[in-house]
């Protein structure tokens, strides 16, 4: 069972009940701002972590890091932090290579709050309210052309179209989790609401906006899905399903296919002429940063030396080699060309550590903290997510939320109960 946190002992019971009440409203208030303001992230992160910090007591820390998905986000971060000692690079870039490690040490902070918290369930009804009306807003301007305000860019209210495509696509997939869930408590019409729900987010990023990195998660948990609920038979459905949805998307979107027409020219242009076009740098940069790593493979250059390895491999003019970046656009080179194999051996070993949390656990909770490790793991591999501020900490509240609610589940030996706006119903 979890045990009574022995911190704030200056504060009466009831003190200490609303003061953690307003420590988990204030992490339904990051989920609520993710997908729409940079700056009110910024600021509630920074109170949450205030706030839990007093809270904390050493049994709960130590009992924490004791558990590889907590241990291993801060054992990454001492790596970057030692890694500073060899960069040739000022000290300004090198602390300023740290900071992008730092969100990492939030992770066992998470794990240890919503461990004890009972509220973790408020956090995924934030998110999914805010994505839900990123998605309400996006079809208006979409449907709406005469408005005076047309968001960030056509159908993208806030932020940018890659994270509203991650955003919707972790939607997607908890509400299929949780049509599948309907669908064996014979809640038909509640699973056909999620299905349509779905459909909408769907349709949002087939025929208005999307990435192309969403395009390669898709599957991925689409099989995942398949296996997790109905084994062979599933699989094989699944990517039936995938091919059908596909070829009919391909042949009904305009947008899907001129995104993945371009991306083929694109391709040839880099391949034929060294053009600099969107597919060609993103080609470029993995071939420097694979050239990177190779003269640095065990340790790396250092952390902060990204942006100086590609300001050295410049060369020419009106090409993609000429091009500079302080992003390699990948997560595993991101870490590999600062912290060589060392630091990219325990970067997989966190994501190992991560996914092994929720895939031994049970019920929607730990298929959602999936959905979000599986969806990192994969889109990483063509963005530096962990770096990025708004997929950075939706990694991170995702794992560290959802990983302390499982955690919890298993102390007390049973699934978590809560209701869901779709059913009326406790669900599992």
């Amino acid at each position: 069972m979890a045990q009574r946190s022995t911190s704030l002992p200056m504060l009466s019971v009831f003190d200490r009940s609303r003061w953690t009440a307003m420590i988990d409203w204030l992490a339904v208030g990051v989920a609520v701002s993710l997908p729409w303001s940079t700056s009110v992230t910024a600021i509630l992160v920074t109170l949450w972590i205030l706030a839990v910090l007093p809270t904390l007591d050493a049994a709960a820390v130590r009992r924490e890091l004791t558990n590889p998905a907590a241990y291993l986000p801060v054992l990454l971060w001492v790596l970057a932090a030692i890694g500073m000692l060899w960069a040739d690079v000022s000290w300004h870039d090198r602390i300023a290579g740290l900071g992008k490690f730092h969100r990492l040490l939030v992770i066992p902070l998470l794990l240890i709050h919503f461990r004890r918290s009972e509220r973790g369930v408020w956090v995924i009804y934030g998110f999914f309210a805010a994505s839900l009306a990123l998605l309400l807003v996006s079809w208006v301007l979409v449907l709406t052309p005469g408005l005076t305000w047309r968001g960030k860019e056509l159908g993208v209210p806030a932020k940018d179209y890659i994270f509203q495509s991650m955003s919707f696509l972790i939607c997607v997939f908890v509400l299929l989790g949780f049509a599948c869930e309907a669908g064996r408590a014979h809640q038909w019409r509640r699973g056909v609401v999620a299905v349509a729900l779905a459909l909408l987010f769907v349709a949002d990023m087939f025929f208005v906006v999307t990435s192309r990195t969403a395009f390669l998660v898709v599957p991925v948990l689409l099989v995942w899905l398949g296996w997790t609920e109905f084994r062979w038979r599933g699989l094989f459905g699944t990517l039936l399903l995938f091919l059908v949805i596909g070829s009919a998307a391909w042949s009904a979107s305009p947008y899907l296919h001129e995104r993945l027409t371009r991306s083929i020219t694109e391709y040839e242009a880099y391949r034929t002429k060294n053009a600099p076009n969107s597919t060609g740098l993103h080609l470029e940069f993995l071939r420097k940063s694979l050239i990177f790593v190779e003269t640095a493979p065990i340790v790396g250059h250092g952390t902060g030396s990204i942006s100086e390895q590609f300001r050295l491999s410049e060369t020419g003019h009106d090409s993609a080699t000429a091009f500079h970046s302080e992003n390699p656009h990948n997560q595993i080179f991101a870490v590999a060309i600062q912290l060589g194999l060392a630091g990219t051996a325990v970067l997989i070993a966190m994501w190992i550590a991560h996914l092994l949390l929720f895939t031994g656990g049970s019920g929607l909770v730990a298929w959602f903290g999936t959905i979000v490790v599986v969806q990192n793991v994969v889109s990483s591999l063509f963005n530096s997510h962990l770096f990025d501020f708004t997929s950075g900490w939706l990694y991170v509240f995702g794992v560290g939320v959802l990983g302390g609610m499982v955690l919890r589940q298993k102390d007390l030996g049973k699934d978590i109960s809560f209701a869901f706006p779709l059913t009326g119903r406790k669900a599992t």
